[in-house]
């Protein structure tokens, strides 16, 4: 007996039970964890190639670091060293030259132990150095020596005269007072001990007393020729340009 039509199903309908053997079933099965298990396997594939791109891209900015210190070290290189080598050259004759060409030229020849300090002794800076002239040099001109040998320059203003010979720096020598009279107070202080208390006032008009190497000595207590036992100093002083009171 067959069983009712359903509503609205077409003449001749009839139910049909398919049925699949069991082996097909396996088949079937297998083909699609086959296809599940392909796609995982392609995915896994593909997983692995990225770390390969990633490990192209980072070699790239380890080349570039290389290049970079290849090109550093030939700066490096090309930097002038008094401590590569060493020769023994004749010394030019620098006095009457402008300091800064003093300077180029003996570099030129291989010198760069270079130094320079103020002929009039007032202990002033060569802080530039084309303001300024040479008036004496401590290597005889024309004389050869080893280029690591250090040269010193004397030198005054370029609108200065030069001294007949450099003044010697003050010293209290065995402990003992120098004469500090027209030197400047900034070397007056220098040739004290560092932990002398010392007091400087204008002997003309009361003016404070700023930069000291444009300052001259007028008097000083104690006396030349004092033992000095760490008491303290007092000075009076006048611009270079003025007359001592």
């Amino acid at each position: 007996m067959q069983p009712p039509k359903p509503p609205g199903a077409r003449p001749g309908w009839a139910r049909k039970r398919v049925v699949i053997p069991s082996a097909a079933g396996l088949f079937f099965v297998g083909v699609i964890v086959g296809s599940a298990g392909s796609g995982t396997t392609e995915a896994a594939g593909n997983a692995k190639a990225a770390p390969r791109a990633t490990v192209t891209v980072t070699a790239q900015p380890e080349q570039a670091v290389q290049s970079d210190e290849k090109q550093t070290g030939s700066k490096e290189k090309a930097k002038p060293s008094a401590g590569h080598s060493s020769e023994a050259v004749p010394v030019p004759n620098f006095v009457g030259m402008g300091l800064q060409s003093a300077q180029d030229t003996a570099q030129t020849k291989g010198f760069y132990r270079l130094s320079s300090h103020d002929s009039l002794g007032r202990d002033r800076m060569q802080a530039f150095d084309r303001n300024w002239k040479v008036c004496s040099q401590n290597v005889t001109a024309g004389r050869t020596v080893s280029t690591t040998t250090k040269l010193d320059f004397g030198a005054v203003k370029v609108e200065e005269d030069c001294p007949a010979r450099d003044a010697k720096p003050l010293e209290a020598a065995g402990g003992t007072m120098p004469d500090l009279a027209g030197k400047s107070v900034k070397a007056a202080r220098g040739a004290l001990d560092a932990g002398t208390s010392v007091t400087v006032t204008d002997a003309a008009e009361g003016r404070m007393v700023l930069l000291e190497s444009n300052w001259k000595v007028c008097t000083q207590a104690p006396g030349p020729g004092t033992r000095l036992t760490g008491q303290p100093v007092e000075i009076t002083a006048v611009k270079f340009e003025e007359d001592c009171p």
